[in-house]
């Protein structure tokens, strides 16, 4: 593994960590349900654009 595909791994670690993390620490107090799922949508927006980067040059 490159070290450039470590680094987005890695990113991509986080992001994991951070769906479950936020919403039963920060977002606990939220009384709206959407809360959480508008944080999902957004790290699963950032997932998919990194997923891209990492598998566009992989048919090369």
């Amino acid at each position: 593994m490159k070290t450039n595909e470590l680094k987005w791994a890695l990113f991509l670690f986080v992001i994991v960590i951070l769906a479950f993390i936020l919403p039963y620490t920060i977002f606990t107090n939220t009384a709206k349900w959407y809360g959480s799922f508008l944080v999902w949508t957004v790290l699963a927006l950032i997932t998919i654009v990194i997923n891209y980067f990492l598998t566009r040059d992989w048919g090369k």
